[in-house]
């Protein structure tokens, strides 16, 4: 069976989002992750602070290199995201990933996204259904 390092890095090279965004992967374990990113100005909406798509793309990565991180394939089902403070062009974002359960076909986890102060940005839930497939 392959590593969980070995899927995350067979996942990024065909993630076009994920590189875009780009994704520093800080650490993987099976059902575990820890990415960061840069703010970009392109990533800005109208009130100059991060679109709110950027840290639930950052966080829904996370998810899915956590869950497909134990060998067996995995895609969300369900993802909610509460955002706690604005985000802006230079922040350096933190996400961890954290596995809650691991059942045979469904698979439940947050995250928590840092800024570069340690602040708590957002906090993100998710679901996946585990295929049977493996990596």
């Amino acid at each position: 069976m392959k590593s969980p390092q070995d899927i995350v890095n067979e996942m990024m090279n065909s993630d076009a989002f994920s590189n875009w965004l780009g994704i520093r992967i800080l650490e993987i374990e099976p059902g575990f992750c820890k990415l960061t990113i840069t703010v970009r100005p392109e990533m800005l909406n109208g009130h100059q602070t991060a679109h709110g798509g950027i840290s639930y793309s950052v966080s829904d990565s996370a998810l899915a290199f956590a869950s497909n991180s134990r060998g067996q394939k995995a895609v969300s089902i369900e993802t909610s995201i509460a955002h706690i403070a604005p985000v802006f062009a230079g922040d350096e974002l933190l996400v961890i990933c954290r596995e809650i359960n691991c059942g045979k076909t469904i698979g439940r986890y947050e995250s928590i996204v840092y800024n570069q102060n340690q602040k708590i940005i957002a906090k993100f839930n998710g679901t996946v259904f585990r295929h049977p497939e493996l990596w």
